[in-house]
């Protein structure tokens, strides 16, 4: 049997049809309905001052979905810590992980869109403190006993569901960022498979132990139709969206080949770096049957703006094709 999750970041873009209220309802039900059929995760992500809407809060949709939800993980991945002050982010954390009954796991990244610090006055030179403070604070903070921040003695409670909070990763698209997490986070969530030998070098320099090959996988978006053609055309536009605005953002930080998105100038180019994947469902069974018991899919149903209506056409056949000859 094949794992799944499933990911949002709420993009909207202006041509994109309906409400962003209909699309933050459409991912709890979707959240929902994998929940019931198992998915080992959902991950949501941040970014902030996006014209197309990215999620800038992940914690109150991570909430709303525990609600909605009983086994599924929820990831927050990632969250910038550049831009929380982090004793508030270890109280709120800490609420959505009760209320998920310890269901929450957190990445942590420096940021690296450079409107986004503009907008909240932090220099791009703190962003690596910032990250490795954030993540020593949370660690005091989820013991719930008394310590010491900026010199003043603090205490947060109540405590996470999870003794000691959920685990912490830390994100990265570069060597720096890697080895920062082997030295001060419980895992790493690297942007392209390549920095993972960075990590576990450093863990092994610290007499960590070996965490062991990449799981990752495949990163590509997987969109299932019965034809792929037409699923193609219904996709494209959205992709085309997400690849670019991703793919801006990576240019102009300098590491646009160090994110896993390249930028594409028509849709029958970007059909052709394999990004994004339309695929029958039988041949989505043949691949996940291929890749053994631990084969992992992550779906991405909102990709871009993606109206609902044509998520929970590939959703559905998802459950009723895929899922059962798995």
């Amino acid at each position: 049997m094949a794992l799944f999750g499933m990911r949002f970041d709420m993009r909207m873009p202006s041509t994109a049809p309906g409400t962003r209220t209909e699309r933050y309802k459409a991912a709890v039900d979707m959240a929902e309905w994998a929940d019931s059929l198992g998915f080992v995760t959902i991950v949501l992500s941040e970014h902030h001052g996006s014209a197309d809407g990215y999620l800038p809060s992940p914690l109150p949709l991570a909430a709303a979905i525990a609600a909605r939800t009983s086994n599924t993980r929820i990831g927050i991945a990632a969250m910038v810590t550049s831009f929380h002050d982090p004793l508030r982010l270890a109280e709120d954390v800490a609420v959505v992980d009760l209320i998920s009954g310890g269901r929450i796991d957190l990445t942590l990244t420096n940021g690296y869109v450079e409107s986004e610090f503009k907008m909240f006055d932090v220099p791009l030179s703190r962003r690596a403190a910032r990250t490795t403070e954030a993540v020593s604070t949370l660690k005091h903070a989820w013991t719930g006993e008394p310590f010491e921040f900026h010199g003043r003695t603090v205490q947060v409670l109540p405590t996470p569901a999870q003794p000691g909070g959920p685990p912490i990763s830390l994100g990265g698209s570069v060597e720096a960022a890697a080895r920062r997490a082997a030295r001060i986070g419980d895992g790493f969530m690297p942007s392209i498979p390549e920095l993972w030998e960075f990590y576990a070098d450093e863990c092994a320099k610290l007499g960590k132990p070996d965490p062991g090959p990449y799981m990752g996988g495949d990163t590509s978006v997987i969109h299932v139709a019965t034809d792929v053609d037409q699923g193609w055309d219904e996709l494209a536009p959205y992709a085309m969206h997400e690849v670019n605005a991703y793919g801006e953002w990576a240019a102009g930080a300098g590491i646009e080949g160090a994110t896993g998105f390249t930028r594409a100038d028509d849709s029958d180019a970007l059909r052709a770096t394999g990004q994004y994947r339309v695929v029958t469902p039988a041949a989505l069974v043949e691949e996940l049957t291929a890749k053994g018991p631990f084969a992992f899919c992550m779906l991405h149903p909102l990709v871009g703006g993606l109206p609902p209506e044509l998520s929970w056409k590939s959703l559905k056949l998802i459950e009723t094709e895929v899922i059962p000859n798995l």
